[in-house]
């Protein structure tokens, strides 16, 4: 999702010399592939949106793939930029770095201030890992990597499978469901009562080629979101109303509710310039015309 975003954002720019591969074409977890082809090939920008990632089930059933698979991603792209004498790379992380108990709005200096949330602690620590290897190569060797940590991301080539992806795009294929066959209830996941921020991925690409443009930009970590949440209970109330549901949400409170609140402080991307465009009822119907075809 996030990495087709950015394609679609530099094409609109004018950059047309793209090196993309898929994953059948480049494993990004052999580390000799990753050499061999960073090698050869010589970008002068890496756009690091390459990772696994799921929704709250994932997350807490599968740690193990979470942790290595996003490891080593980073750690073999990083490196191998280095090598390969990359001139400027921007690593995107997550906002589930922070503290599961954070102040709010979170600002990027909250970092490793508290314990994580442990339903997706693991994915946590590989990309709050790939964040300090910007870092630490930044200062050891000179280079120009930097980090943006997203808030919830939604939009086109999300992943809609109920059982690995995360809640807004679950939200939008349980309510077009039960709109197309009839239902009088809708489940949902939790009690509703956590906030969430989401931010729409071609602002997140937007926001990506505005930094990487800033050739003046240097080791840092930036928030990337709208500076506004809504409650699961609004979000889903919301989603029902643009696809047209009109049963019962029902809550199940026996689904783990996750962190109790995520805003993001985007103060610092805001004085230099960038703010989110795309309102999150705007943002989903967009969402709902493009993979649904409906609205």
């Amino acid at each position: 999702m996030a990495g087709s975003a950015i394609e679609r954002r530099l094409r609109i720019a004018g950059y047309h010399n793209l090196l993309l591969r898929t994953r059948a074409e480049l494993d990004l977890t052999r580390q000799t592939e990753v050499e061999s082809f960073l090698s050869s090939e010589k970008p002068d920008y890496i756009f690091l949106a390459a990772a696994k990632v799921g929704g709250i089930a994932a997350n807490n059933s599968r740690k193990a793939e979470f942790i290595y698979q996003n490891l080593a991603i980073e750690a073999n792209i990083i490196h191998s930029a280095w090598l390969a004498g990359v001139k400027r790379l921007l690593f995107l992380g997550s906002s589930c770095i922070y503290p599961r108990e954070c102040p709010q709005p979170i600002r990027e200096e909250y970092l490793l201030t508290g314990s994580l949330e442990a339903t997706n602690d693991a994915y946590a620590i590989a990309k709050i890992a790939g964040l300090k290897m910007c870092e630490s190569y930044n200062r050891q060797y000179g280079v120009n990597y930097v980090s943006v940590m997203p808030t919830n991301l939604y939009g086109p080539n999300d992943n809609y499978d109920l059982e690995s992806s995360h809640v807004l795009a679950a939200l939008l294929q349980k309510a077009h469901e039960a709109k197309v066959s009839g239902a009088r209830e809708l489940v949902v996941w939790g009690t509703g009562t956590p906030r969430r921020e989401f931010l729409h991925v071609d602002d997140l690409a937007e926001a990506c080629l505005f930094l990487m443009e800033r050739e003046d930009v240097r080791d840092g970590v930036f928030n990337v979101g709208v500076g506004e949440d809504v409650s699961i209970k609004e979000l889903a109330e919301l989603v029902a109303q643009i696809v047209g549901f009109e049963g019962k949400l029902v809550y199940d409170s026996s689904r783990p509710d996750g962190t109790p609140r995520k805003l993001l402080d985007v103060a610092r991307l805001s004085a230099m310039g960038w703010k989110a465009s795309i309102s999150l009822r705007d943002g989903i119907v967009d969402v709902y015309r493009r993979v649904f075809r409906a609205y």
